[in-house]
């Protein structure tokens, strides 16, 4: 049986990962156009392939289950087992002790692997100029890409921003101006290799020392721009590691340690930033053993749709992943309203899923 279920799950992983893969693939020829080598375009694209396996191997555990146990009970097999003194959870068994290490797999690639790749990722493409420099400043996360800035986005649409801070550093890395916004319009200048920020309702804190003493001058502004090199963004030797990019040992770390990359920001502002951090890591633990949980709902429900047709298992499949992934996106969506506990959310599906293909796997057998 575990063979029939590795024929049909390696099938549907290649299907599944090549769709999951065609963004990565246009993105690959758009850089082989810029007449890149071959093998840099093909770095590229082995990089993308943990986020498309992080999704892929759970929906590919799920249709192999409902395929497989569709087949066998409309086959009648599954009685005929069950007349030779098998119990449901003795036939289910080798499936179900696969779902596991399909579980450790995606796990160990959910909190390694994926960070890291989708990191060089992004290493790769600033080195061969391909990254939108507008893309660099990402929100809720603190930019130092620019020498003598640290920058941070509230809210992002596209090239405009909300609640952007401009932290002004010295050699020393001491803030010497603070320049706060409420909104603002990014654009590039392609020509004079310029990225254009044109903040609106601005206030800046200028901080000046004369002598032991240090005085603070407040300035309140209709419009400020910015002007940014180009050169100096994507020339920098180092890239500021977004949210998507830390492992799970990092990602534990900012949690725990909110002060190490967020003592310039507000406490209301601190909240949301570790919201996010807490939705992405139990996004992760959650996306990591939902095989485990798939697998576990499919087999009484494969037995139960007695069909042999592919189109029922993708049916019922479609179902089953659309309501485990509305709270995956329910949780990015409040995830910057920590009073509603965002980070929980990721978990509905999962309990209730075992704890349903628990009930319903004993009522079948």
């Amino acid at each position: 049986m575990l063979f029939d279920f590795l024929a049909v799950f390696g099938t549907a992983l290649l299907l599944i990962t090549f769709a999951f893969s065609i963004g990565a693939i246009y993105k690959a020829i758009d850089v082989m156009a810029k007449g890149l080598p071959v093998a840099v375009v093909g770095k590229f694209f082995l990089y993308n392939l943990p986020y498309a396996l992080a999704y892929a191997v759970p929906v590919s555990a799920l249709f192999s289950s409902l395929l497989l146990f569709g087949r066998l009970s409309s086959d009648s097999e599954i009685s005929a087992m069950k007349s030779g003194g098998l119990s449901l959870w003795q036939i289910a068994s080798p499936i179900l002790l696969f779902s596991w290490v399909l579980a450790g797999l995606c796990l160990y690639n959910l909190f390694v692997v994926y960070p890291n790749t989708t990191y060089e990722t992004r290493k790769l493409l600033k080195n061969m100029g391909v990254e939108d420099p507008i893309k660099l400043l990402e929100e809720g996360r603190f930019i130092r890409d620019i020498p003598g800035f640290m920058i941070y986005v509230g809210k992002k649409n596209g090239n405009r921003v909300k609640d952007l801070i401009v932290y002004e550093v010295d050699s020393k890395g001491e803030v010497v101006r603070t320049v706060r916004a409420d909104s603002g319009i990014m654009t590039t200048d392609q020509a004079k290799e310029l990225l254009k920020v044109d903040l609106f309702d601005v206030r800046i804190e200028d901080s000046r020392k004369k002598g032991d003493s240090e005085e603070v001058y407040y300035v309140n502004l209709e419009k400020f721009p910015y002007r940014f090199s180009l050169k100096d963004m994507m020339g920098s030797k180092t890239i500021t590691k977004k949210r998507k990019n830390m492992t799970v040992t990092e990602l534990i770390y900012r949690i725990r340690n909110p002060e190490s990359d967020q003592k310039w920001m507000k406490k209301r502002d601190m909240a949301v930033e570790h919201s996010k951090d807490m939705v992405e890591l139990h996004q992760r633990i959650c996306l990591g053993i939902s095989p485990l949980m798939f697998v576990l709902v499919a087999i009484p429900l494969g037995i139960k749709s007695h069909r042999k047709e592919s189109s029922a298992g993708m049916l019922v499949s479609l179902v089953i992943m659309f309501v485990y992934y509305i709270f995956i996106i329910l949780s990015d969506t409040f995830d910057k309203s920590p009073q509603l506990h965002p980070w929980l959310l990721p978990w509905v599906p999962i309990v209730l899923g075992q704890i349903g293909g628990l009930l319903l796997l004993r009522r079948a057998d």
